[in-house]
């Protein structure tokens, strides 16, 4: 597989502050690979070295090979998508998206060729002649897309280009995106702090806290297997219970789950003692008090919340430790009352033990 992008321990400083800390990670041509992580992680400043926005500190950045750490930003095989549309107001949709090729001096009729296919692809075609504020939000985030697109750059840069829209827009848009980078095959490298963004759309995902990569993976293996507490907590929503381990032997871990049930679960630690045990929500059934002794944790609802598809149960174990359950909104579903005992069982494979 040939990798588009290579970023060899990347350190990027602005005075005494240092946003990146030795950061390496390599992108496969033709991927979606998203950088994910809250705000001041690092990601946005990632990005803006790959395009040759800010300097590199120290490290190198290699596209298809050839160092472009210290490239100019016009001479990158890269195009960018902002999060605010930046159009020009007073060009038409098709004037806008053939602007670039106008830099790049080719003629006019092969400059509206080019734009009115990448207008076809976002479909669009049919509002080539307005104006930006003639069109929606969405539309103009299409035409930003086509925009950045029509030049055929060899990866394209989008950072945080959906926030601005609504929810269902941004559903919406989160499929044309994957289909528009598999139509086009163009690396995408997509910046994001949404996590049902990144896990929807994304070939690989980098997570990113302070500077630095925690995991990198696929959306099943970021979520399913968290390297640490932070991705765990950070991916998705998640019950983190301290637990004692007792013994690691061959790829398995036997530990204490608050109340006294022991379990055994897979697990990459190699010595015992005091650990974060992960378990998702969805990965829990219930049953009523009467079978408390042959569950692996008992607990008391506190509240039942509806978020439509979903069931959440809030409950508090023994210990007093907070932990969710989100259960199917069926009808087969027995749900729990406020102030009902009620025991937990965990999914073969849902525990998950973290590093720290």
């Amino acid at each position: 597989m040939t990798t588009a992008i290579d970023i060899r321990s990347v350190v990027k400083t602005f005075g005494e502050f240092t946003a990146l800390h030795g950061v390496s990670l390599d992108i496969a041509d033709n991927a979606f690979f998203t950088l994910l992580g809250p705000s001041g992680c690092g990601k946005t400043t990632l990005l803006r070295l790959i395009a040759g926005f800010e300097a590199v500190t120290a490290g190198e950045i290699r596209l298809f090979g050839e160092d472009i750490a210290r490239l100019e930003p016009n001479r990158r095989p890269v195009n960018t998508v902002f999060q605010h549309y930046a159009l020009f107001p007073h060009m038409s949709v098709i004037d806008n998206v053939a602007f670039g090729l106008k830099m790049q001096g080719l003629d006019l009729s092969g400059r509206r060729a080019r734009a009115g296919k990448m207008l076809e692809m976002v479909h669009l075609s049919a509002f080539a002649d307005r104006l930006p504020s003639q069109l929606s939000g969405g539309q103009q985030q299409r035409v930003a897309l086509a925009r950045a697109l029509a030049p055929a750059p060899k990866v394209l840069l989008l950072d945080e280009p959906l926030s601005a829209l609504d929810l269902k827009l941004r559903q919406a848009m989160r499929v044309e995106l994957k289909q528009l980078q598999e139509d086009t095959g163009i690396t995408f490298i997509f910046v994001t702090h949404d996590q049902e963004e990144a896990l929807t759309m994304s070939d690989r995902i980098a997570v990113m806290s302070a500077g630095q990569v925690q995991q990198i993976g696929t959306a099943q293996e970021i979520y399913e297997a968290p390297s640490n507490r932070f991705v765990a907590d950070f991916i998705g929503e998640t019950n983190l219970l301290e637990v004692d381990v007792h013994q690691v032997h061959e790829g398995r871990a036997t530990l204490t789950l608050p109340g006294g049930h022991r379990l055994s679960c897979p697990s990459a630690l190699v010595a015992p003692g005091r650990h974060s045990l992960s378990i998702r929500p969805e990965r829990v059934t219930i049953s009523d008090s009467a079978e408390l002794s042959a569950a692996d944790l008992s607990a008391t609802v506190e509240r039942v919340v509806y978020l439509g598809s979903d069931l959440q149960v809030l409950t508090r174990l023994a210990d007093d430790t907070a932990f969710t359950i989100r259960l199917q909104n069926a009808a087969r579903t027995e749900v729990p009352s406020p102030g009902a005992q009620i025991g937990l069982h965990l999914e073969e494979g849902a525990a998950r033990l973290l590093a720290d």
